[in-house]
């Protein structure tokens, strides 16, 4: 369990009993935004055909939720890995209201319509199982399944976590929390133990629900992020 994050986490987990799941709004590819957002995307910085390819492969948290299609994780991770002179391709494949068994489902199809072999799949999914009550051993299995699904393609993984709100009990948090660090290990994955870390608790960088970050928190994520991802795309040389 991350320190910093469970010692505010007790105010996400009040919020989260009134909510819906990680709700569903527009597509991974086209998430919702205003005309004047949409126009700004065109804008975007060339990345070459060859760049690595990342792919951010989760729900709500990755599809950039409410938020302008240069605001959510993909296109902001890109950016970030950019600035530390990094480039690769970022491809936001997050669906609002996924859950791990869904996500189970696409990830075949997702991976063998991809441009390229991805170089890097950031995999982060179990918030919805969480919120939902969801039993922690079938979130355990779909994800692993997941992971043996990357390992046998030889694609390296950079997982971000998440933990259980306080309000679903002791027992439930026992047997989800550990499941990140858990097949971390066993996959010999890059773990981000809870991707809302630093920024669930700070309403500046949340949207008004208080379970999505707003474009502020989700650049927090992504700087969190770029470092582990820098670490597993191939050398350049």
């Amino acid at each position: 369990m991350i320190k910093a994050g469970w010692r505010s986490f007790w105010t996400y987990g009040c919020v989260v009993a009134l909510c819906q799941p990680l709700a569903a709004c527009g597509s991974a590819e086209n998430p919702a935004a205003s005309t004047k957002e949409a126009s700004a995307s065109t804008r975007a910085a060339t990345i070459p055909a060859d760049a690595p390819l990342v792919i951010a492969f989760g729900d709500s948290l990755y599809a950039g939720y409410q938020l302008g299609p240069k605001e959510g994780l993909a296109p902001q991770l890109q950016a970030a890995l950019a600035a530390d002179g990094v480039i690769a391709r970022v491809q936001n494949a997050g669906v609002s209201g996924d859950t791990t068994a869904t996500g189970r489902q696409r990830l075949t199809f997702v991976l063998d319509n991809a441009k390229a072999k991805p170089a890097v799949v950031l995999l982060g999914l179990g918030g919805n199982d969480m919120l939902r009550g969801i039993d922690a051993a079938q979130t355990r299995a779909n994800l692993d399944a997941m992971l043996a699904e990357l390992r046998k393609r030889d694609i390296p993984v950079v997982l971000t976590g998440m933990v259980a709100a306080p309000n679903l009990g002791a027992d439930y948090a026992a047997k989800f929390d550990p499941i990140f660090p858990e097949l971390a290990a066993k996959y010999d994955a890059s773990l981000y133990r809870f991707i809302l870390d630093n920024v669930v608790t700070d309403k500046a960088l949340m949207l008004g629900d208080n379970i999505h970050p707003n474009a502020k928190g989700v650049a927090v994520i992504a700087e969190a992020l770029a470092p582990l991802v820098e670490e597993e795309l191939p050398d350049p040389n």
